[in-house]
């Protein structure tokens, strides 16, 4: 009996390897490797398959190969915010993070570091005087660090802006941050890229994009642990100053673009080449067949966004500063150059990858979004079964819902707006007055929310 238990559990061990060395021949091992490229700035038509004077054949490449999400939505889409809902799958009024972190003493009592011990800040042009945190609190779960629970190696490269040193990326579940400051962009993007910061203090010339990438490149060729990792490479690019590599910029003029716009279409491609180098290292690797990689945007673009209306500087909750391009590429699971429709939200981010390591989404309290990794295996489209809702806390323009076709713009003076985004995806015809009834539903949508996320009385519908 002995003798054939040890048998039988041989042939079960043995059956289980040839399972796994199957799956990862096929590209669809039970932990993949993940590759999170979050790019700042760059807006839903800033791609080169969206707009022809823009050259971006490699995320071109990924979007054909991979999944587009053409209705994918930042919640406060400002830098802070969008990273916080990244990072912790909460909304960012959830976190009262609905502005990104200022610097100098401007709002808060900030040195030259870009550090401070006040929580919050005020913003004087903000009509509700709502304050807003300034570092992302430790006790936030990120999911670095449940990815780390699960057995994956953790590696931050760039622009976090969630807080000085004790709130950087090493304080909330990375394993180690390569490239990061406490500012929001830096100074230039050539040396030395920050003032008051010592971020890759040895460089001469090299462009800042190119020296992350370099460093991305390097941990890729290098990794050699018994585990899975998560590589969170978040650019600086292609938020300003507009600077863009030198060749690039003369490729650009040679083109017939001038001055920001010469300089924005060589960060694009600067970001592009960027991509097509950390895609080429995987595959030389081998390493590609086993790797997600999801390539995400944190707001709309700093220029205009058609055939939306605004960006990220005026009336950034339309639809071109709050929709970003979402690509997600997983070899043998994703449809090749599948487009997608459904809403989504920047807050599924985090119970999605939890749940591709292989973690459960539902041991996390207070998430706002759910998991779309059914909707990534079978391109379905998703039944969210409650709208999604954008905030910010800057001017009198502060919330919007969507709902199926429809969105509602809400003011702090109490001014609402309705669209018919399936007829109107410029958000040029108001139909408030046509609608009443559907305009009442969704402001009392909003006013329900606003009172489940704590942020009643800061309203301009309740």
């Amino acid at each position: 009996m002995r003798m054939l238990l040890t048998l039988f559990i041989a042939l079960q061990a043995a059956n289980a390897a040839v399972a796994t060395q199957t799956d990862e021949a096929c590209g669809r091992p039970d932990r993949p490797n993940i590759v999170l490229l979050f790019v700042d700035d760059l807006g839903w038509s800033d791609l080169g398959y969206r707009n022809p004077v823009l050259e971006s054949p490699n995320i071109d490449r990924l979007a054909q190969e991979g999944l587009d999400f053409e209705q994918a939505y930042i919640p406060c889409p400002t830098c802070s915010p969008s990273r916080a809902a990244l990072l912790t799958g909460k909304h960012p009024v959830r976190l009262q993070m609905v502005r990104h972190i200022p610097v100098g003493p401007k709002h808060a009592d900030f040195d030259a570091f870009g550090r401070t011990e006040s929580e919050f800040n005020l913003w004087k042009t903000d009509p509700a005087r709502f304050p807003c945190r300034n570092w992302l609190p430790l006790e936030q779960t990120t999911y670095a660090e449940v990815l780390g629970e699960l057995g994956y190696h953790n590696e931050f490269l760039g622009k976090w802006h969630l807080g000085h040193e004790p709130y950087h990326p090493v304080q909330q579940g990375f394993d180690r941050q390569t490239g990061t400051s406490n500012f929001g962009h830096p100074r230039s993007y050539y040396p030395p890229y920050f003032r008051n910061a010592t971020v890759f203090a040895d460089a001469s010339r090299q462009y800042l994009t190119d020296r992350l990438t370099d460093e991305a490149v390097r941990f890729l060729k290098q990794y050699d642990r018994d585990q899975p990792f998560m590589l969170s490479l978040w650019y600086y690019n292609v938020h300003g100053p507009h600077q863009g590599r030198e060749d690039l910029v003369t490729r650009f003029r040679q083109k017939g673009l001038t001055g920001k716009q010469a300089h924005y279409a060589a960060m694009v491609k600067s970001v592009d080449e960027s991509v097509g180098r950390i895609r080429q290292v995987l595959a030389e690797q081998k390493l590609a067949e086993n790797t997600v990689i999801v390539f995400l945007s944190d707001q709309g673009g700093y220029f205009e966004n058609p055939p939306f209306r605004g960006g990220k500087r005026v009336d950034t909750l339309c639809e071109g500063g709050a929709r970003v391009p979402f690509l997600v590429y997983w070899p043998g699971i994703t449809e090749q150059g599948g487009k997608n429709r459904s809403i989504v939200q920047s807050t599924d981010l985090f119970p999605t990858l939890v749940e591709i390591a292989g973690g459960d989404p539902a041991a996390h309290d207070h998430l706002d979004g759910i998991s779309l990794l059914p909707t990534i295996r079978g391109n379905t489209l998703l039944d969210r079964g409650r709208p999604i809702f954008g905030y910010r806390a800057y001017e009198d323009l502060y919330a919007s819902v969507r709902s199926g076709k429809w969105k509602l713009l809400a003011y702090r003076s109490g001014k609402v707006a309705l669209y018919d985004l399936s007829e109107d995806i410029a958000e040029a015809h108001d139909l408030s007055a046509e609608y009443p009834e559907k305009t009442s539903e969704m402001i009392d949508k909003l006013a329900s929310w606003e009172r489940e996320m704590g942020v009643a009385e800061y309203s301009g519908v309740q």
